[in-house]
């Protein structure tokens, strides 16, 4: 079989059928679903960690980045969404088919620490709550996350739909919890409308807006995306191709939206609960767990929060398996057993969560929460830039291709998620050499040139045009 003729998430391609579907009610009910699986990445723990050190340290003023983020994640989606509709190929494939080898080695293993970081947060987001709801020590929290292999094996066999299904009933569950914990909390509505507009009062602000971004745009949500939409069957001609794409842009923008309100509800409760009561920095998700009940005068409110921590790793846990799965056979041509690419994902993040917890202690979880969220955002350019490239190519995508207005303003998103990790990492680094003091060459001969390599790859994927003549992997 030609490599670009493989079928993305075979076991599952163009397995649900949209044409069936008389009404444009069912026929849009029939495409409603990839979003929702690509959403839970966007409520997942890792957001929670951000959006409560946001929400405690600034109070409602971070609230706009929010809304700034999920308007890019609507946008970049979108932009996957047509890349797998109109090429059949995920954002991997497609990667194989147009950039040389070695540039496909690197963008593999960046998408692998993505995919890393991921279930590193998911990881702890789920002991965290089972140790809230349960008591459980965190350790053992952590090894019991790698038997959610069994659970994802499961509904893998179940089908796309049932699969679906299980991922909205966690975000039901998800959303739920926040709109009573909304209730008791009784935020300023003033306040909540006033951070809606744009400022960064300081350095540590950016650095949580950097987070925030990457907690919301993830880099594997673009390759998911691109392979999920091609589950759904639909006719070739163009017309039922402009449907599919316009019914997908609708399961986005509800299922995305969603996610903002979980994110915003979190960051709005921080600022409600904590903030307003002069605890500035809460950023441990077991910290703001202990300090609901005593503030909001229920024993409720943590129970919620417990149980919605669970949902939220254990939904995320799933797409992220889904995600390594298509960024290995699109890159590699490598196909896994899906229980032993889960595992090896898994172990991946398991070893560096249990080291940090075992050797530094519990109270390190929330700063590496956040961290993983930072480094999700220093991955976003390499996947954003060739898919923005795809999608912009005419000898490929025909008339499908990005118009000029859609593709300026890709780029300026691109210019802004760029500029701010670039800020953040020279001046991460410059405080790492100043700490280091005589030993700074170490640094100088490390860490400095592998930066440099990385951000000459960026200007290559930025400045190397897509012309249309996919070289032909071997």
């Amino acid at each position: 079989m030609h490599p670009d003729t493989r079928q993305s998430l075979q076991e599952v391609h163009a397995s649900v059928d949209t044409d069936g579907k008389k009404s444009p009610f069912r026929r849009l009910l029939a495409f409603m679903g990839p979003a929702y699986l690509v959403s839970v990445g966007y409520m997942d723990p890792g957001n929670w960690a951000t959006d409560i050190a946001g929400g405690s340290a600034f109070g409602y003023r971070l609230i706009w980045v929010l809304l700034m983020s999920n308007l890019m994640a609507l946008l970049l989606q979108s932009l996957s969404v047509r890349l797998g509709l109109v090429r059949k190929l995920d954002l991997a494939q497609a990667s194989r088919a147009t950039y040389p080898r070695p540039v496909n080695l690197v963008l593999y293993a960046l998408a692998e620490v993505a995919i890393a970081a991921t279930d590193l947060a998911e990881i702890l987001g789920m002991a965290i709550g089972l140790q809230l709801l349960t008591g459980l020590p965190l350790l053992w929290g952590v090894g019991l996350t790698v038997f959610d292999t069994l659970l994802f094996l499961l509904l893998q066999r179940s089908g796309m739909r049932k699969m679906e299904v299980f991922i909205i009933v966690l975000i039901s569950v998800i959303g739920g919890a926040f709109v009573v914990e909304m209730f008791l909390a009784r935020p300023d509505v003033g306040e909540i409308a006033r951070g809606f507009v744009p400022g960064i009062p300081n350095a540590a602000a950016l650095y949580l807006a950097i987070g925030i971004i990457g907690a919301t745009v993830m880099p594997h949500n673009l390759y998911l995306h691109s392979a999920l939409v091609q589950t759904r069957r639909f006719g070739g001609e163009p017309e039922a191709l402009r449907r599919a794409i316009r019914f997908n842009f609708y399961d986005s923008a509800i299922a995305l939206n969603l996610a903002f309100f979980v994110n915003a509800a979190i960051l709005i409760l921080a600022a409600s609960a904590f903030h307003r009561n002069g605890l500035y920095d809460v950023a441990e998700i077991q910290d703001a767990h202990r300090l609901l009940s005593n503030l909001l005068g229920t024993e409720l409110a943590p129970t919620l929060f417990a149980i919605a921590l669970i949902a939220a790793g254990q939904s995320s846990t799933i797409t992220g398996t889904l995600a390594g799965q298509i960024v290995m056979e699109g890159y590699l041509h490598l196909r896994l057993q899906p229980w032993l690419r889960r595992l090896l994902t898994r172990l991946l993040a398991v070893v560096p969560a249990f080291l940090v917890i075992y050797i530094y202690g519990e109270e390190e979880t929330g700063p590496m929460l956040i961290f993983s969220q930072v480094l999700l955002s220093l991955q976003l350019g390499f996947a954003i830039v060739p898919l923005i490239h795809l999608v912009s190519d005419r000898a490929t995508m025909g008339d499908f291709a990005i118009s000029l207005p859609v593709r300026v303003l890709a780029w300026l998103i691109t210019a802004v998620i760029v500029a701010l990790n670039v800020q953040l990492v020279l001046g991460e680094v410059a405080g790492w050499l100043a700490a280091a003091g005589p030993r700074a060459w170490v640094l100088w001969v490390t860490v400095v040139p592998a930066l440099a390599a990385s951000l000459g790859l960026l200007l290559y994927l930025i400045f190397r045009p897509v012309d249309g003549r996919a070289r032909r992997p071997s």
